[in-house]
């Protein structure tokens, strides 16, 4: 990894207030969710948070500076007290070893009581850098870490994720492929009975932590317009043009739903705006499948008709009416 002052773009001089400062400035800056189409965003901005969380503490950043630990935060093993002591090897004062487990730094091995120079405060700071429960031994401070530095327990952090699918995908569920802003590809099974705006987990897909374990992908699911359905729930609804003759004379028409067209009987003397329900032909839920309404819009001719406008004269100077009597 990088020097954290040089991905943070500060010298070492600087203090605390200009690191984070900094640090905010960068990470609007390369935040996945600003560069989706950056494969790199991902790489780019964990690295950014790496460096904030050696920068961004003062124990770790006095330890980085003393060159104790490295741009990753590991320890640096810089020589054992005593060494050289005689020529070709360690002189008396004999030599300890240090191992990382899941309880930390620890100490084995060798003569207890390293010499001055040497490992004798080494343990205490690297409790005190890394060790964020308790004090060390000679009573160094207690550090405290961001949550969002080290999440719980070392887990990855989880990422966001938005997917546009069609309403019937939505209704029926589907396979589809999406793209991260990490630039990882991977296929997500859409479950049937989606609504818009609803979120997908899939475990395990998020960015990797610490410890291994991987964060979470939470796909927020944006359904699209439909050019003939509009969602109401359950139920579904759309504008069926009739003719007007269909109005007048009554008939059959072909009405389309999610599983195919089906006909609906048309009265004689139907209005335009009159709503017909087709029961079950909504969306399918656990509660039970939704209806579909259809309402009726009296469409005439895209064309003018000579003979049409000479029957309404016809039918105005004859046998006029008022629809809009109530309204006066």
């Amino acid at each position: 990894m990088r020097d954290p002052y040089e991905v943070l773009g500060v010298g070492k001089g600087v203090k605390a207030a200009e690191i984070k400062s900094a640090f905010r400035r960068m990470a609007k800056k390369l935040h996945p969710d600003a560069n989706k189409q950056d494969p790199k965003a991902a790489g780019k901005f964990a690295e950014l948070n790496a460096a904030y969380e050696i920068l961004g503490d003062e124990e770790k950043r006095k330890a980085f500076d003393r060159g104790e630990i490295d741009a990753e935060g590991k320890p640096r093993f810089q020589g054992f007290a005593g060494a050289g002591a005689q020529p070709g090897g360690f002189g008396r004062e004999g030599f300890e070893t240090f191992t990382w487990d899941s309880n930390g730094f620890q100490r084995r091995g060798g003569r207890a009581g390293a010499q001055p120079g040497g490992f004798g405060g080494f343990e205490d700071i690297l409790k005190d850098v890394f060790g964020g429960a308790g004090r060390g031994r000679r009573g160094g401070p207690e550090v405290q870490f961001e949550p969002e530095n080290f999440g719980t327990g070392g887990r990855g952090q989880d990422i966001s994720a938005e997917l546009t699918i069609t309403l019937p995908e939505a209704v029926k569920g589907a396979s589809k492929r999406l793209r991260l802003s990490t630039g990882k590809e991977l296929d997500v099974k859409i479950p049937p009975g989606l609504s818009d705006g609803q979120t997908i987990r899939l475990k395990g897909q998020g960015m990797p932590g610490p410890d291994g374990t991987a964060g979470d992908l939470l796909i927020r699911i944006s359904v699209a317009p439909h050019p003939i359905f509009k969602a109401d729930g359950a139920d579904l609804r759309l504008d069926l043009p009739i003719t007007l003759y269909e109005a007048v004379l009554g008939g059959k028409v072909r009405v389309p739903t999610l599983d195919g067209a089906v006909e609906l009987s048309i009265p004689p003397q139907t209005n335009s705006g009159r709503t017909f329900r087709l029961k079950g032909k909504g969306i399918p839920s656990k509660q039970g499948a939704g209806d579909l309404f259809a309402t009726v819009r009296i469409m005439l001719p895209e064309r003018r008709d000579e003979e049409l406008e000479k029957l309404m004269r016809e039918w105005r100077d004859n046998k006029p009416y008022n629809p809009r009597q109530d309204l006066e």
